[in-house]
């Protein structure tokens, strides 16, 4: 008589092992074997999100696990990579339900199938709380063809692909201070679309995506390169929600985190060659201001040319 899975490994049998990739092994094994494409090089990235922290402990599961897949195919996005395959780490409380695991796994699927990615493997346990999520994400590019936070010049323009600002626009939906009748603000939030598919490979000098705040993540640039920048607020582009909201928000565009945009540095004479890219790619992109010789300072100004301070730059968690 063949003795009855725990109920770790029957929860894995039902929700995580449809969803696993040819080099997952059907998740029985310790560790997945994965033959990466032929002359690439391995591309390697991780995301944590925490109940509370992250996303409401409310949120639909199925929510969940699209977002914690997006944020880290983003980061393969900023670095010009192609998804290959992901390991998740799942810490959650006791009473979690087998319906939630059913929606999460449902939300991973769904995405599986718009990203052409699969489940390589990873761990689950128990935590008296909150709910923990980590996952880690495999690409692949051309040998020397990642693009690094490190290459800006003094000169290059500064772009952004799509709008700024929505995501933190739709947290502040979600606790009550900001009206969104479109509900495009809050659907940035939760299901950030990662820019897959640009080839930026010898257009961009530099990159990476826009997470924890637009002035923030500039910073991170500049200081990569030894250099600084400016920005014009006229030019940041704004959802027509985000414009909706008024002035007084457009700090809090900004700072703000979870936008999951391209940020790119690109000298002038290749421009054109972006703007063909994004047109192919379907990818709206804008030139918001440029690189400039000196300290590692991000100086934003408002319409005026006045220079614009902030209490903060961005999102940090410590």
């Amino acid at each position: 008589m063949t003795a009855a899975l725990p109920r770790e490994f029957a929860l894995i049998g039902r929700h995580f092992r449809p969803l696993a990739a040819p080099a997952g092994l059907e998740l029985g094994d310790d560790a997945a074997v994965l033959a990466p494409p032929g002359g690439r090089e391995l591309v390697i990235a991780a995301d944590a999100m925490i109940a509370g922290v992250h996303f409401p402990p409310d949120e639909n599961p199925a929510r969940i696990g699209q977002k914690l897949l997006r944020v880290n195919l983003s980061d393969l996005a900023a670095m010009g990579a192609a998804p290959l395959g992901y390991l998740i780490t799942l810490a959650a409380p006791h009473d979690t339900s087998d319906a939630w695991f059913a929606g999460f796994a449902a939300g991973l699927a769904e995405d599986q199938a718009r990203y052409g990615i699969g489940l390589l493997g990873g761990d689950t346990t128990a935590t008296p709380g909150p709910l923990c999520l980590s996952l880690t994400i495999l690409g692949h590019v051309a040998p020397g063809c990642a693009i690094r936070r490190r290459g800006a010049s003094p000169g290059d323009g500064v772009w952004v692909t799509g709008t700024i600002g929505d995501g933190a626009l739709g947290l502040a939906v979600l606790q009550g201070r900001l009206a969104d009748a479109s509900g495009r603000l809050v659907d940035r939030y939760r299901l950030p679309q990662p820019r897959l598919g640009l080839a930026l490979a010898g257009i961009a000098a530099a990159g990476m995506d826009v997470s924890d705040g637009l002035v923030q993540d500039l910073g991170h640039l500049c200081r990569a390169g030894g250099l600084g920048a400016e920005i014009e607020t006229e030019a940041v582009p704004l959802s027509p929600a985000a414009q909706a909201a008024g002035p007084d928000w457009l700090s809090a565009c900004l700072t703000g985190g979870d936008d999951y945009e391209l940020l790119l540095a690109l000298p002038a004479d290749r421009e054109p060659a972006l703007l063909a890219e994004a047109a192919r790619a379907g990818v709206p992109v804008t030139r918001i201001g440029r690189f400039v010789a000196g300290s590692p300072v991000v100086a934003v100004r408002d319409a005026a040319g006045r220079a614009m301070a902030f209490g903060r730059g961005g999102w940090s968690h410590f």
